[in-house]
């Protein structure tokens, strides 16, 4: 089974939990006005890339403290806000929900003592919308958490942005709930 696969299995409880309200309306694909240049990866998916230079929908409270026994890298404890590491965003938006905020704060300071760590942020859109414009929303997600990691002490030499739109999508149904699940960043840390 594939990593995303399990992963969007792995989430699915979460969100049945948490719902997703919508508004019904459709991303349309407009000439948003960005700039970006497309290029192809190893897997022969496209993206844009842009800057220098992975979690679930809980908000993380009372996720301080390490597992009892844990000893090594922060990342990888799965008490951890770190361990956070998908920032969802309502439809057609790339502001940032009050939600993820502590865990983007949590990924900054980590980034801001460990200078050596480098992150990709991989912004993706949901299937509503030209592949154009998916790609631009993605950026401008990905965009969105560079900015406040950067804003909170990381920094940007160790964050590198990319965008897959539409082309990576975490679920694949068409309803609310697998939408919700495709419109996100994530956090891809290189160690």
């Amino acid at each position: 089974m594939k990593l995303w696969t399990k992963t969007v299995l792995a989430m699915l409880p979460a969100l049945m939990l948490l719902g997703c309200g919508t508004s019904g309306e459709v991303e349309e694909g407009t000439d948003s006005g960005v700039s970006s240049s497309s290029s192809i990866d190893d897997s022969g998916s496209s993206a844009t890339t842009s800057g220098v230079g992975s979690g679930d929908m809980a908000s993380g409270e009372g996720m301080d403290e390490p597992e009892a026994g844990f000893s090594g890298d922060p990342l990888d404890d799965p008490n951890s806000l770190l361990a956070k590491r998908v920032v969802y965003f309502d439809f057609d938006q790339s502001d940032i929900k009050s939600d993820f905020r502590a865990i983007i704060q949590a990924h900054a300071e980590y980034l801001a003592n460990n200078s050596s760590v480098m992150v990709t942020l991989e912004g993706h859109a949901d299937e509503r919308g030209t592949r154009e414009y998916n790609i631009a929303l993605g950026e401008r997600r990905a965009n969105a958490v560079q900015r406040m990691l950067t804003l909170q002490g990381a920094s940007a030499s160790q964050i590198r942005v990319i965008s897959y739109g539409e082309e990576r999508p975490a679920a694949l149904g068409h309803d609310e709930d697998s939408l919700a699940l495709n419109r996100r960043v994530e956090f891809i840390y290189n160690r």
